[in-house]
């Protein structure tokens, strides 16, 4: 294992909370405006059922349903992170790799399982693609995501895929998926890959991270496995209610839209950093998540001016294969950028 120099127990809301709170957020990933009135009315609709305990089923087939999936593969989870403590608790691996820099959580619940983890990094030289030589044969679990949290990169789903061997798990994190538009490359859904997972989010795109929603889809004894390594009645009732009205056709409908007003703003966002090059700043890519990954020289320094001026970023020194000329930005609506830049043009300067 090797010797741990990142906190993986790091996330973006630690950048606004308590002195951060009254920042503008562009360090967490999740959508601006959200949840919508029509889901929070949806949610508060189910407070009348708390006395009963959760029943899943529905929430569960209509899950199965958006996917094209018996429910015997599908599994609802407190969010994809839960997914990754059973994934390392539940499932008997001996050479657990993990590409990086990706989401931290699936390597500390490896490593909390008592698991030793190997990692690939993949290189900033090669745009942070993925290489499938560089994982190792011997690998029985590999952890991928996609699109990639934190560089933005958006694998082809042929070379994911490819990465499927007899005896392998692979772990195909795409808790931002739904923030691509027409969920290019998602392998969601797939049930031609051997050993294939995937785990998807509702928190991001609907902006539920304080409810705790997400799912997993694979093969049933890998369900099976997982589900028995779960406590009873893991997902609440509202969780449940927001899980079927997210994959009903008008959420759908309106994620799609949303994913492609998130590319404009994207493109906005990084047409206007194209502008910082001459300071040193330098935009990973194409990027095609909801959030982008700059290099700058003296990034910790930038980050506590921007602190200053009222916005709050994500350091990016705690992701494995990154340091700490990194940042990551959360992709906002327009006029936030716009101010957002306007800032950072100050925040250079101070530097």
């Amino acid at each position: 294992m090797p010797t741990e120099a990142h906190d993986l127990r790091h996330h973006g809301d630690a950048e606004v909370r308590d002195d951060g709170s009254a920042l503008v957020d562009l360090a967490v990933n999740v959508r601006a405006d959200t949840p919508p009135a029509w889901l929070r009315e949806r949610i508060a609709g189910s407070l009348g059922s708390l006395a009963a305990y959760p029943d899943g089923r529905a929430a569960r087939a209509a899950v199965a349903a958006r996917h094209g999936l018996p429910v015997e593969r599908v599994l609802l989870t407190a969010g994809a992170a839960e997914a990754f403590v059973l994934l390392a608790r539940a499932l008997k691996v001996r050479q657990p790799v993990v590409v990086h820099p990706q989401f931290t959580e699936p390597e500390a619940a490896l490593r909390d399982a008592g698991h030793t983890v190997d990692r690939v990094l993949l290189r900033e030289e090669d745009g942070f693609r993925l290489d499938p030589a560089a994982v190792p044969e011997d690998a029985d679990l590999v952890v991928i995501g996609n699109p990639t949290n934190p560089t933005s990169v958006l694998h082809p789903a042929a070379s994911i895929a490819g990465l499927a061997r007899p005896g392998r798990t692979l772990v195909v994190d795409e808790a931002f998926m739904d923030a691509v538009p027409g969920e290019r490359e998602a392998l969601a859904g797939r049930t031609d890959v051997p050993g294939l997972v995937v785990l998807r989010s509702l928190t991001k795109t609907w902006g539920l991270a304080g409810l705790r929603i997400g799912y997993v889809l694979a093969a049933p004894e890998t369900i099976a496995d997982l589900e028995r390594a779960q406590p009873l009645w893991p997902v609440s009732t509202p969780a449940l209610a927001a899980a079927e009205a997210c994959v009903s056709s008008q959420a759908l409908a309106e994620a799609a839209h949303a994913a492609h007003r998130i590319a404009a703003d994207r493109a906005h966002l990084v047409a206007g950093l194209g502008e910082f090059a001459s300071a040193g700043l330098r935009v990973a890519g194409p990027a095609e998540g909801p959030f982008v990954l700059v290099r700058l020289p003296r990034a910790a320094a930038v980050r506590e001016h921007l602190r200053e001026l009222g916005f709050a970023v994500r350091r990016g020194d705690t992701f494995p294969g990154l340091g700490e000329e990194w940042l990551r930005l959360a992709v906002r609506d327009r006029g936030t950028i716009s101010s957002f830049l306007r800032a950072l043009d100050q925040a250079l300067a101070r530097r």
